[in-house]
């Protein structure tokens, strides 16, 4: 059974008692005006402050930042992120800190400044125009200039120095992702806290990477961790094969997942991201009771008696929703007796829509959408039904749990945790998971999920018609078993993982001196 975060273990002692997290999206937004998620003004109670309208407080809703904003929230410490709501920096003191939550505050937000050229260069260009494609192998995406890398690396050393300057050698660091591959070099040379990553994409192969613009300082970069987390086994081995081929001086223990370079250890090991699986239940429930899905099939014409196949996902090109609508396009063509069997929804949410290759995108499949509509449509059956309106949390798991198959093919996928957010909305065990070979997500759910590659459009055609015609006998067992892998699932116990792994360095670290 884990410890509780952060507390002593009799061989190793406490980890840290000066937690500090750094990442690119901030756990708490003020933004002039408008309507915050939780409805607050900044003091928590609806109060404003007067300046340049009102000012209201915008909370993590899903995701990492979440996850981790009550742990967070139960140690102290301080979280390190960009600044990016318009009131961000009137209501933080000189030196961009404020205290949250608002109404009860108790850890600190160290907020950074970036200015447009550095979001630009840093976020929109080196992170997410070449290394997000290169890392979802991608490489038709990949975009390299130079300018990039070099706020790239400008950018990592400003959080960087706020890091270093607020933290001593019994601090524990906690990087977050690609966008700070730099940022721990930087760090060690200025402190002998415990450094720690996790990279929530996937690491690519040795032959993909080769192609990395600055790659070997991006390796230099992450081995200054003492741990480096990934998402699965998988992501590891890639990452440690990288190292071994590319940076002569490093030495790879593969037994041991240890990487020697320079005058320290990195500890590589896999932590499979888990979701809140007993609240997405509870949510479902709530919008079964509610009719949520019911009430979202009367909105778009879909008969109550018609059954779905369901896809959720951010509109990115890694997430493979082109391949997937020719895959439908393919079943209904070769196979007429599904036309009118089933509805496709597909659930979006639009994303970096600053970046060319996002707005194609939407596009792309906006144009796939119409002609699937307008090929195999009829007075009472509308094949695909695409929206990125927000739907609330109930009303969203309420439709997993009506879907009869969820059909998530990326392309590539560090995890891909809606596959395991459907399985966790289930019931009665009725439905099916058809998910792509190349999400993380299937090195855990593998077993029992319809496993496709997305890029063979028949073999994902054939995997949706299982999906519907499988045995209501087979299909129950398969989800059940896949309910049970995925069911004692918190972020909370996900978090502790990490932990007890940093508390082992620690402890090695502190036997080594």
């Amino acid at each position: 059974m884990s410890r509780p975060l952060l507390d002593e273990d009799p061989d190793v002692g406490p980890i840290t008692t000066d937690l500090h997290v750094v990442s690119n999206r901030e756990p708490y937004r003020h933004e002039y005006g408008g309507a915050a998620t939780d409805g607050m003004g900044v003091d928590g109670t609806g109060a404003t402050d007067g300046r340049e309208g009102d000012v209201v407080v915008d909370r993590p809703v899903g995701g990492l930042t979440a996850g981790l904003d009550p742990v967070m929230r139960r140690l102290g410490g301080t979280w390190i992120a960009w600044g990016d709501g318009e009131a961000d920096f009137a209501v933080s003191d000189d030196d961009n800190r404020v205290a949250v939550p608002p109404e009860n505050p108790q850890y600190t937000l160290q907020r950074i400044p970036l200015s447009d050229e550095e979001v630009d260069g840093y976020y929109e260009g080196y992170a997410n125009r070449t290394l997000w494609p290169l890392c979802h192998a991608q490489m038709g995406n990949v975009e390299f200039r130079a300018d990039d890398w070099e706020t790239y690396r400008t950018v990592n050393r400003k959080f960087a120095a706020v890091t270093a300057d607020s933290v001593d050698d019994s601090s524990t660091v906690w990087f977050q992702d690609y966008h700070f591959a730099l940022a721990p070099r930087y760090v060690r040379a200025e402190t002998d806290a415990l450094l720690m990553q996790f990279w929530h994409v996937p690491w690519p192969a040795a032959e993909v990477f080769r192609t990395a613009p600055n790659g070997e300082a991006l390796l230099k970069g992450l081995l200054a961790n003492d741990l480096l987390g990934f998402h699965v086994p998988w992501y590891c081995s890639n990452f440690l094969e990288c190292v071994e081929e590319f940076l002569e001086e490093a030495i790879v223990d593969w037994a041991e997942g240890r990487v020697h370079y320079g005058d320290r250890p990195t500890r590589v090991e896999s932590f499979p991201l888990a979701v809140e699986a007993a609240e997405i239940r509870e949510l479902a429930e709530a919008g079964a009771d509610d009719d949520a899905s019911g009430r979202f099939r009367a909105d778009h014409g879909i008969d109550p008696d018609r059954r779905l196949v369901l896809g959720v996902d951010r509109l990115d090109y890694t997430k493979g929703i082109p391949e997937r609508l020719a895959a439908l396009e393919h079943l209904w063509e070769t196979r007429p007796a599904f036309r009118g069997a089933f509805t496709y929804v597909q659930k979006g949410r639009e994303s970096r829509q600053g970046i060319d290759a996002y707005r194609e995108l939407q596009a792309t499949i906006d144009d796939a959408v119409a002609r699937l509509n307008d090929r195999f449509g009829t007075d009472g059956w509308q094949p695909v039904v695409a929206t990125t309106d927000h739907l609330p949390p109930a009303q969203l798991y309420g439709l997993y749990r009506d879907a009869d198959v969820a059909l998530l093919t990326p392309l590539r996928d560090g995890m891909n945790l809606v596959a395991k957010e459907y399985v966790a909305a289930q019931a009665d065990d009725d439905a099916a998971l058809v998910l792509s070979e190349f999400a993380g997500a299937y090195r855990q759910l593998g077993e029992d999920a319809i496993g496709v590659n997305p890029r063979n459009t028949p073999e994902t055609a054939a995997a949706i018609a299982r999906g519907l015609e499988m045995d209501e006998g087979e299909r129950r067992v398969r989800m059940r078993r896949l309910r049970d892998q995925v069911a004692g699932e918190t972020v909370d116990g996900w978090i502790e993982s990490v932990m007890d792994a940093a508390a082992a360095v620690a402890g090695r670290r502190r036997r080594a001196r």
